[in-house]
């Protein structure tokens, strides 16, 4: 692929692919191009692991192709300086003017590791770049229309996808939308509204759940306390060394937990496990693992103008965020999507506008009402700016990634890519809520809080 579309002529990268093929070639419909979202999501691992990931319905009647996306994985992947990751990961919840110029300066030269390690291809991450080497994928199959499944940032693949090639759309399922219309104050405060409510529905779970550790107690209160005491540096786990806790673990535990209501129990017992200084604690705190790949940065910083002038607003923001949520106080992920791209050296090359849809045949859309990474207005938004063409699936729970959350979800979806029937415009799934015995679900690990957006495809199988 060009690593600069403007100059197709120019410098290339190789792109790494995958296909699963149809298990029933007399009956295959054509190729479905799939992307797991992140940025930095592999959909060459995507595709190997189909066969444990979608139903058998599309296995039989697609061949499953992912790609890496530019700089992730297996296609000329960025690399950055894990020294200068780590001066960044220190500096994203700046305190003062002082901590803020020094978070822009970590930025700035984090940026120019991965651009030195990298070469030319870390300026070019943005989003329509990567639009553009999807339809170079269609030619290379032989494909005159393709279908396509994203999830996540996938979605954003799959929007800006439809917006430039529209009749080279067959299908386009679009589950757990991003809006890339939004400004960073809209921004900051859907993701903050998205995280607060979908933790005020595990804490109304857990009030009507007996077998939830904290069924006796108010859930809210209890994360209010924590914060409050992690905030006055009283909230420390025992060790050698003890284990301070910080406001920021509490929120990332609190976000990557919400992506799946299956790990629930496991969450409320360390809630109280750490309110009680149980050592046991630790095991959903430590953060393990060196990046060997670092692209999130370099795609969020040149889809997505953050700049924030000053320390005055960015202060401003999080009072105004405490004020919103009270409980779990502001996503992290979208906090440090904001602060981590301050003083990025790349361009903004595709900033955020609207959408403009026109020609395609209809989008099945899918998000759930509380996700707490691509809220539900995103997705209800990204559908009006996509318009007639669109069609939204609301499921009525909580988590990211609708087609492995709900088996309404799934069939709907599955029912559209093979027949191009989509559910009737505000069709509702109904929640599912866990009820499996604590001893039967996933606990928390260590992994949950390696990277600020959690791996969805690390839970992800077909069931």
């Amino acid at each position: 692929m060009p690593v600069d579309w403007k100059r197709p002529r120019g410098a290339t990268f190789e792109l790494a692919l995958a296909r699963h093929p149809a298990t029933d070639p007399g009956r295959r419909i054509g190729s479905l191009l799939i992307n797991p979202g992140g940025p930095g999501g592999s959909g060459v691992d995507f595709a190997l692991g189909a066969p444990g990931t979608f139903s058998p319905e599309l296995l039989e009647r697609f061949d499953i192709v992912g790609f890496d996306p530019r700089g992730v994985g297996r296609s000329n992947p960025v690399k950055c300086d894990l020294d200068r990751v780590k001066a960044q990961d220190a500096l994203l919840y700046p305190d003062s003017a002082a901590s803020f110029a020094a978070l822009r300066k970590a930025n700035r030269a984090l940026g120019e590791s991965c651009r030195d390690l990298t070469g030319p291809l870390a300026d070019h991450m943005d989003t329509g770049s990567v639009v553009r080497d999807m339809d170079a994928i269609r030619a290379g199959l032989g494909e005159r229309r393709i279908s396509y499944y994203g999830v996540s940032y996938g979605t954003a693949i799959g929007q800006q996808y439809a917006e430039r090639y529209p009749h080279r759309v067959r299908a386009m399922t679009l589950d757990s939308n991003m809006d890339h219309s939004l400004g960073n104050w809209e921004f900051q405060r859907t993701e903050t509204d998205a995280v607060e409510s979908s933790y005020g529905q595990f804490a109304d779970w857990c009030a009507r759940t007996p077998s939830c550790a904290l069924h006796d107690r108010d859930a809210r209160a209890l994360f209010d306390s924590l914060h409050k005491r992690a905030e006055a540096g009283e909230l420390v786990l025992p060790g050698d060394p003890p284990r301070p806790v910080t406001p920021e673990d509490l929120q990332t535990i609190a976000l990557s937990n919400m992506y799946d209501p299956a790990g629930w129990f496991g969450f409320a017992q360390a809630l109280a496990d750490l309110d009680a200084a149980d050592p046991a604690a630790a095991r959903v705190l430590r953060k393990y693992g060196e990046p060997i790949g670092y692209p999130f940065y370099s795609v969020m910083c040149q889809d997505y103008d953050l700049d924030v002038p000053s320390y005055g607003t960015l202060a401003r923001y999080e009072r105004e965020l405490n004020r919103r949520a009270p409980v779990t106080r502001f996503s992290p992920l979208g906090w440090t999507v904001q602060t981590g791209c301050q003083n990025w050296p790349a361009e903004v090359t595709n900033p955020q506008r609207r959408l403009h849809v026109d020609g395609t045949p209809p989008i099945l859309m899918t998000n759930s009402r509380f996700d707490p990474a691509t809220p539900y207005s995103w997705g209800a938004n990204a559908a009006r700016q996509i318009g007639r063409e669109a069609v939204l699936l609301t499921y009525d729970g909580v988590g990211h990634g609708d087609y492995w959350l709900s088996p309404c979800a799934r069939d709907a979806i599955d029912t559209y890519l093979t027949t191009l029937k989509t559910p009737r415009k505000g069709t509702h799934c109904p929640a599912v809520w866990p009820t499996a015995t604590p001893s039967a679900e996933r606990q928390p690990s260590a992994g949950d809080l390696v990277n600020p957006l959690p791996d969805l495809l690390g839970r992800r199988t077909y069931r």
